[in-house]
């Protein structure tokens, strides 16, 4: 049975009445919860191991780009057995979610900080416009909020780790998760080529193109095949830039709790916490490294976990992408992620135009 085909049940085995004695069923035992778990969780691994070994192999590919492409072949391509949907699910939200806490540990304010306030602002208008413009765009196009929530931080913070970090939050639908998942890895792959070949058509130095890249495209992955695709010292302002794009992750979805708990609670449903636990410990997590305790083997155990960890994720999140589910959008979506990737573009261009890091 495909992975997104409806269970039958058995309208005459519902109806019988219960034997006496036994008023309730039996909860299967933890092993067997945990049993139901493993199959997904060891297919998301693997191929998240297949990802990394293919990036070894083709140059300038990222595994979590490979791995989420890998994951959107199969869903589109073949179907998908029902024993692997609950470790996928798995995957997609807890696997991830230790990824980016792992993340934090990446990330030091010394290094953020260092870029300088002309691109520190650069960061937080690309953030914070594009959000907001993505958003009020959306809905004059008729677009339930959920869906441009999602869309509007998926494209402005992080890609499809700001898509899994937003939809608690916003209680969206499944195929709108994947919705998404789909346009994030559609536009900024299309970003790929695209920017560095627009900073080269700007005449902007090695450094600025790196400023570019990293505030304009979407995903991490995106951002590395994309600066490395420049040279080394783009690749290594691209990334730190788009870091501090990640950072806004967690204002963006502690604001964004805040509202939707406040203006959008449904009645008798569970409020979204202010701050995620997830986000939190990311937090937690790059104050550490700020702080200079931690020895550099560490520092490369959680970066090599934190690969593992979000290539299996990025291959549950490729699952759910179904383009069907993108085409039954009207095209409002499709829209929706052009006009979104262009806003951000633009500020990006000005402020690389402008500025540069510190020396």
């Amino acid at each position: 049975m495909a992975l997104d085909e409806p269970q039958r049940t058995n309208t005459s085995e519902q109806s019988a009445p219960a034997p006496a004695g036994n008023d309730a069923s039996p909860k299967p035992s933890v092993m067997t919860r945990i049993g139901g778990f493993l199959p997904g969780i060891i297919l998301c691994l693997a191929m998240g191991g297949v990802a990394l070994a293919a990036a070894r192999l083709l140059p300038g590919m990222s595994p979590l780009l490979i791995a989420i492409l890998l994951g959107a072949l199969w869903r589109n391509l073949a179907p998908v057995p029902a024993v692997f949907g609950p470790g996928v699910a798995f995957s997609a939200k807890k696997l991830l979610r230790t990824g980016i806490v792992l993340l934090g540990f990446q990330l030091s304010l010394g290094a953020i900080l260092a870029l300088g306030p002309g691109v520190l602002a650069i960061v937080v208008l690309c953030v914070g416009v594009t959000f907001l413009a993505t958003v009020w765009i959306g809905g004059r196009l008729g677009i339930e909020l959920p869906q441009r929530l999602l869309i509007a931080a998926g494209f402005s913070i992080c890609g499809a780790a700001a898509v899994a970090g937003a939809e608690g939050a916003t209680r969206a639908k499944q195929d709108q998760v994947a919705t998404a998942i789909g346009l994030v890895v559609l536009f900024g792959t299309l970003m790929i080529p695209l920017t560095p070949a627009l900073g080269a058509l700007l005449g902007l130095s090695e450094t600025n193109i790196g400023v570019l890249i990293g505030a304009s495209t979407h995903e991490v992955a995106q951002v590395v095949a994309a600066g490395g695709a420049v040279g080394a010292t783009a690749l290594s302002v691209a990334v730190t830039v788009k870091l501090a794009r990640v950072v806004m992750l967690a204002p963006i979805m502690a604001g964004l709790s805040l509202y939707m708990s406040r203006k959008h609670n449904v009645e008798g449903g569970k409020k979204p916490p202010l701050i995620p636990l997830f986000v939190a410990l990311f937090l937690v997590a790059m104050l550490i490294r700020t702080m200079g305790l931690l020895p550099e083997a560490f520092l490369q155990l959680a970066s090599t976990a934190q690969t593992i960890l979000l290539a299996a994720a990025m291959f549950a999140l490729g699952l759910g992408v179904h383009l069907k589910s993108i085409v039954k959008s009207g095209g409002r979506s499709l829209l929706l992620g052009l006009l979104s990737t262009l806003i951000i573009l633009v500020i990006a261009v000005a402020g690389a135009l402008l500025y540069s890091p510190m020396p």
